[in-house]
């Protein structure tokens, strides 16, 4: 059975940095566009970032570009997501998914397969 685990999120101050990491068993992620996705206290889920099946095409959201970097590695079978910068606003529980086709959107309907998430604190 296809499944993420996510890690590395964690109490961090305002301006910190942290690496997410979306790790996969029993598969290789090469085979899926990855993406990740927020749900902060009270607020609807939505979309942070995609990585392409290669790695070689990215898109993020408004709210994250320039403080938000994804990558993958291969050899690793793992998925990044570096957040630098962080800002209380971006208090969520963070997911990653994984879907079959890379459209470059975040949306949440396109990914088939959910981890549990990794919660993210920022708060001084």
């Amino acid at each position: 059975q296809l499944q993420l685990v996510e890690s590395g999120g964690g109490l961090v101050q305002p301006g910190g940095s942290l690496r997410l990491s979306c790790a996969a068993s029993g598969f290789s992620l090469d085979a899926y566009a990855i993406g990740w996705f927020r749900q902060a206290p009270g607020k609807e889920r939505e979309g942070v970032s995609a990585i392409s099946h290669s790695g070689g095409y990215t898109n993020y959201a408004d709210f994250v570009k320039g403080r938000f970097t994804t990558s993958r590695d291969s050899a690793k079978n793992t998925v990044y997501l570096q957040i630098n910068s962080l800002k209380p606003e971006d208090t969520a529980v963070y997911y990653c998914a994984a879907s079959r086709y890379y459209s470059g959107r975040l949306l949440q309907i396109e990914y088939n397969y959910w981890g549990q998430g990794t919660q993210v604190t920022v708060s001084s």
